[in-house]
């Protein structure tokens, strides 16, 4: 990559806030990203175990064109319950779609109606700890007020705390995900992406095809490389459906339209593919969300900046992954990160 990716990651797109809910009592979270004053988004699911909501209003087809954050967490679909503390935290600062009263009479006639709109998408942690501790609306609004728009902390924190990779051969042999955040500009255009890595397969090194963390060979002290085991004729044992997933959100404070951001979600999307190895799996969950700020004038070339969306993509989860601490402890697998190898 010819020009270094920045320190500040996804709030260096001007108009976005990012804040993080991790709970303590076990390795989960969530994580917002805030538009206050709106964007234009897109989405992209790829995997084959998503968990998701507000997702379909997002399609060209359909009529809101902004959304007011986009809220990634942990706790499977439990987790989902945290979009409503997103909502709640907006609604309090007059924050959302405006809608018109009709037949009302009183004070209450000049209230606008305002609808905070807040796609969501879920991976699962279920699986460390106690399942019955997952985040919920408190965890929500939590994350809405830690969000700043300073360089978002990156590791074990909010959707990542409990994120793992490399489970193509089970839990055990499995290493420690996390949250990682990057961003580019290029001819004056802000291009960004946060992602938490929660993925089946291994996490491979775009810029040299290298295996950087993933399943461990069975003494559990080096890297197996997944696809060299397979091709090799070492078959893993079924997974269960819905036990992994990555979450990403690429951004743009150029000017987008619905279908140009759903085509920049669909591009980031080869970021995934560029890091993980296989990605999109039957219990992967894989979810890219686009969004455009408008922040910086002009037309827009939708074609680079969808390139540069997946550069940024592939480069979260690599410091996703590289940023991420080791687990250990009652009731938890043995999770190991990249620098403990």
């Amino acid at each position: 990559m010819s020009l270094e990716p920045t320190t500040r990651g996804l709030t260096a797109v001007e108009g976005l806030q990012v804040g993080h809910f991790t709970e303590t009592r076990r390795p989960t979270g969530c994580t917002v990203i805030l538009a206050p004053t709106g964007a234009v988004a897109g989405v992209d699911v790829r995997g084959a175990s998503p968990g998701t909501r507000e997702t379909e209003l997002l399609s060209p087809l359909n009529a809101v064109e902004k959304v007011h954050a986009i809220l990634l967490a942990g706790g499977s679909a439990f987790g989902l319950d945290a979009a409503g503390g997103v909502m709640r935290w907006l609604d309090e600062r007059g924050i959302g779609v405006q809608l018109p009263r009709v037949a009302a009479a009183g004070p209450q006639a000049r209230q606008p109606i305002r609808v905070p709109i807040v796609p969501s998408a879920i991976l699962f942690d279920l699986w460390l700890g106690d399942p019955t501790i997952r985040p919920d609306a408190a965890a929500g609004y939590a994350a809405c007020e830690a969000a700043t728009n300073e360089p978002p902390e990156q590791g074990n924190v909010g959707a990542g705390a409990g994120a793992s990779v490399g489970k193509l051969f089970g839990i055990e042999r499995a290493m420690k995900g996390g949250l990682g955040s990057a961003a580019v500009t290029v001819g004056g255009v802000t291009v960004g992406a946060l992602a938490a890595v929660n993925a089946a397969g291994d996490i491979v090194d775009p810029a040299t095809g290298a295996v950087v963390a993933g399943a461990r060979t069975v003494e559990g002290n080096a890297l197996l490389g997944s696809m060299r085991a397979i091709l090799a004729g070492e078959w893993p044992g079924l997974a269960t459906a819905g036990s992994a997933t990555t979450l990403g959100v690429v951004a743009t404070d150029a000017q987008l339209t619905k279908a140009e951001a759903n085509k920049v979600a669909q591009m980031a999307q080869d970021g995934l593919a560029r890091s993980i190895n296989p990605a999109h799996t039957m219990t992967d969950g894989d979810v890219v969300f686009a969004l455009a700020t408008g922040t910086r004038p002009g037309p827009a070339n939708v074609t680079l900046i969808g390139a540069l969306a997946a550069e940024m993509l592939a480069e979260a989860v690599l410091r996703g992954v590289l940023a991420a601490r080791g687990l250990e402890g009652d009731g938890l697998p043995n999770l190991p990160a990249v620098g403990d190898l």
